[in-house]
């Protein structure tokens, strides 16, 4: 063998094997489909420079407790491309508003029992968008002295979503996920 079949050999295999924690499931990872009732959200309001502020809704829509719609129902994955984005002006941000620093845009519908992991949801988002996207998360909203801090409820980002569906969004903290 010779040096550079050698180095290209070596290269070959590093590469290799730093994609093997990337495509192998999490020990973690669900294998069957998801049952679990999941949090789901939709549009609150639109606002200035192409910004939408998502959330719950009114009323009692969405459970961020113990989720709200059954696994078996079929709607987009809220998906977030953070890109550091400043907040524009023209939108107030707070703890229950805050700014998600990037774009958010919906997969096509799918049926709940498809998310069995956060993971089998950030690739929805990933397989649609990119690398880099992942589902949107409950938390997300940023707010306070250089966005430093995180609240809940309510967010804003940079987007176009559809203002006549729910769709599903992760929440970390409770399980009101469809693979909970």
């Amino acid at each position: 063998m010779t040096r550079t079949t050698r180095l290209a050999a070596t290269a070959t295999a590093f590469a290799v094997a730093a994609l093997i924690p990337l495509t192998a499931a999490p020990a973690h990872a669900a294998t069957g489909p998801a049952t679990h009732d999941g949090l789901t959200w939709q549009v609150v309001a639109t606002g200035p420079q192409g910004t939408v502020e998502v959330g719950g809704g009114s009323g009692n829509a969405s459970n961020p407790y113990h989720g709200d719609t059954p696994a078996t129902a079929t709607l987009p994955v809220l998906c977030l491309g953070v890109d550091d984005s400043p907040a524009p002006a023209g939108i107030t941000i707070g703890f229950f508003s805050g700014w998600a620093q990037g774009t958010l845009a919906v997969s096509r519908p799918v049926k709940g029992s498809r998310l069995n992991s956060r993971a089998a949801a950030d690739t929805i988002c990933q397989s649609t968008f990119g690398i880099g996207w992942r589902q949107a998360e409950f938390h997300d909203g940023h707010y306070g002295p250089d966005l430093a801090q995180t609240g809940g409820w309510n967010f804003w980002g940079y987007g176009t979503l559809p203002t006549d569906t729910r769709f599903w969004i992760a929440i970390d903290t409770n399980p009101a996920n469809p693979w909970n």
